[in-house]
């Protein structure tokens, strides 16, 4: 099959800052890109146009808006981060998106990652389980125009069950192993990319399904925050 161009509504929303500002933030996009994205080997061509449209900057707090371009994570409250934009890429191209898969991606935090995943698949649902940022990440979601984006609080180890099954997983937080029900809630021939290994460090697996075999192949090493919840660092699920 072939990969369904991006969708023309998914556009930078960044002229709401005016236009000098807006300029300054498309270049930034498109050094990000260039810079830490394709220079890393990162070569699928639906990401790469995604990531110089979504407008990252509005997914972080306002005191970090201009560092939104930096190659690093940054702080969004309540000890969590926005990823670095390269691991951002890597997971997603690890996904093989065609655009018109169901995603499911545990770890909204402010939602850029979800973005991210709507500009590319048919339907994305994002678990937070903190209710604040879920709060605020389906509110700016909607802002921004990501209609195929749905937010929802709660265990993202348990996954959404009433939506399953989904041709795609991506888990944004560190979990000790696979969570059984992702896997359970993966389709055939779907994959799950998620960070696998302690609360330090970690490493990026690709698990993919076929029938009831799952195939792990390792990606490389990275350092994500915590998986809370009941197949996750906490023995239960506690907000």
């Amino acid at each position: 099959m072939r990969p369904r161009p991006l969708p023309p509504d998914f556009m930078d929303a960044g002229g709401i800052f005016g236009n000098s500002t807006h300029n300054g933030f498309a270049q930034a996009r498109q050094e990000m890109v260039e810079t830490q994205i394709r220079r890393r080997h990162i070569t699928d061509s639906r990401v790469l146009e995604c990531l110089e449209r979504v407008p990252r900057h509005e997914f972080v707090p306002a005191e970090f808006r201009d560092r939104a371009y930096e190659d690093a994570p940054l702080p969004i409250g309540e000890g969590q981060t926005i990823s670095q934009p390269y691991i951002v890429a890597a997971m997603t191209a690890a996904l093989h998106l065609q655009g018109d898969e169901r995603v499911l991606e545990i770890g909204t935090g402010f939602g850029y990652q979800a973005a991210v995943l709507a500009c590319l698949a048919r339907e994305v649902f994002t678990v937070e389980f903190r209710a604040g940022l879920a709060t605020e990440a389906a509110e700016r979601l909607a802002r921004l125009g990501y209609k195929n984006a749905h937010v929802h609080c709660g265990d993202g180890t348990l996954g959404l069950p009433e939506f399953a099954p989904y041709a795609a997983i991506l888990v944004a937080a560190a979990a000790p192993s696979v969570p059984a029900p992702l896997l359970a809630q993966l389709a055939q021939g779907g994959r799950v990319v998620v960070p696998v290994g302690d609360v330090e460090n970690q490493d990026l697996q690709l698990v993919e399904r076929s029938h009831d075999t799952f195939r792990t192949t390792m990606l490389e090493p990275c350092r994500f925050v915590p998986l809370l919840g009941a197949h996750g660092w906490k023995g239960t699920a506690q907000r």
